[in-house]
């Protein structure tokens, strides 16, 4: 009769490990807020937010916080949830003053050892000018190419189911659907939805030898720009020399098609590839090609493709520094800028002094030229501190510095900024 009052509590204290309740505090000054070559006005913006996760993802013993492991990834089923609500605050123009969202969900659900269902989630309610880029593996510091100046409020929610059949080692068949809904409360930002299909098929004929394929059919609609219906395929051969080094070589092609009157293109890429291993803690990879892209009204242009990294990692510091160069598109976001042409450096360094501290400095510099003739040169630094004060408690501070550099008239801004915050977290 005792036992059983106890094990109910067992149960109940399982269930409450998953969940963290949070609140944060942060302090933030800008010294442009609508992002303006004039008139700039500085403010200093409050913001309150409270927090929710629940995750049966393992807690690390030193933070408490939720962290991936090798055992979770291998768990049957799983479910991680993260949303906040940020109470924003400006000193100046109070009324600006708004509520915003953050959140993601990552789920998965194994049928069985081959089938896999995972979903993603993100989500965003926000008004910063200037949107980080939200698929998966983008870099800490890659914005999307197109700004809101007028600092007006968005949404973004981004709903994205996967299933994948695992029917040998490195063999797969996978469908990826996306949902992309974004929405401007700016009169001159127009509002859009993207639905994006795509079948994969990864094939290894052997220990050295594989192909992957690949096609996305996208389906953009726009309230203020003719709708999109996109194709793209790319095929792949990979040859693995051994552990350490492979080679592969890759083609992309991509068809635009939009409603008159805006005109359509087709895009060519072929490329050529490398990864090695030079160490244990020495990585690099590089992926050179060249690319063309045929307008339906206009001429040929192209260009070079690279994608190039190294990463270094030492037993308290990693370094990493990325060189890209290419094409880009801007669509679904505040302006839909359409297609450019662009190189980017990025450089980062993170460090760990001590246990419960972490410093990074990143930098990145970038040259776009838009189809409209447009070329924006921008580049920025970014400094970072965070320090564990309690298994609970966390303070962090961020510096940055950020200047794009427009032919186009009124478009040039600089901005700097600087943030504390602290977070406590159960």
């Amino acid at each position: 009769m005792i036992a059983a009052p106890s094990a109910v509590l067992a149960d109940l204290g399982d269930t409450l490990s998953n969940f963290q309740f949070s609140i944060a505090g942060q302090e933030e000054y800008t010294s442009n807020v609508f992002l303006s070559s004039q008139n700039k006005r500085s403010d200093f913006i409050t913001t309150v937010t409270p927090g929710l996760r629940f995750s049966t993802l393992p807690r690390s013993e030193r933070t408490g916080q939720f962290e991936p492991s090798a055992s979770s990834a291998k768990t049957r089923y799983g479910l991680d949830l993260d949303y906040s609500v940020p109470l924003v605050y400006y000193a100046k123009g109070t009324s600006d003053n708004y509520v915003g969202l953050a959140g993601t969900l990552n789920a998965w659900y194994a049928f069985d050892p081959k089938w896999i269902f995972r979903v993603r989630n993100y989500s965003v309610r926000s008004e910063e000018p200037r949107e980080r880029e939200y698929v998966p593996g983008a870099l800490p510091d890659q914005y999307l190419l197109g700004t809101d100046r007028g600092r007006a409020i968005y949404f973004r929610n981004v709903f994205e189911p996967s299933l994948a059949y695992q029917f040998a080692k490195d063999s797969l068949f996978a469908l990826d659907y996306r949902s992309n809904i974004y929405r401007n409360q700016s009169s001159l930002s127009g509002n859009s939805r993207e639905d994006f299909l795509s079948p994969k098929f990864n094939y290894w004929f052997d220990i050295r030898n594989g192909v992957s394929f690949e096609y996305g059919l996208t389906l953009g609609q726009f309230d203020r720009s003719p709708d999109l219906t996109g194709h793209a395929g790319t095929g792949r051969y990979t040859y693995r020399f051994g552990p350490r080094t492979s080679i592969f070589g890759e083609y992309t092609f991509l068809r635009r098609d939009f409603e008159q009157p805006s005109p359509d293109y087709d895009v060519h890429r072929p490329s050529i590839g490398i990864s090695h291993d030079f160490s244990r803690t020495l990585t690099g990879r590089a992926q050179v090609g060249y690319f063309w892209q045929k307008p339906s009204q206009g001429s040929t242009q192209g260009g070079v493709y690279y994608d190039t990294s190294l990463s270094q990692r030492a037993r308290r510091t990693t370094y990493t520094v990325i060189f890209q160069g290419g094409y880009n598109e801007d669509y679904f976001t505040a302006q839909n800028l359409g297609f450019s042409k662009y190189h980017r450096v990025v450089g980062i360094i993170s460090h760990q002094p001590m246990e419960r501290m972490t410093v990074g400095i990143s930098g990145s510099l970038e040259r776009a030229k838009l189809s409209s003739g447009e070329i924006d040169r921008i580049w920025g630094i970014r400094g970072s501190a965070s320090y564990q004060i309690l298994r609970w408690l966390a303070v962090s501070l961020e510096v940055s510095h950020r200047e794009d550099h427009s032919n186009a008239d009124l478009r040039d801004y600089d901005e700097t900024r600087g943030l504390f915050r602290i977070t406590a977290a159960y």
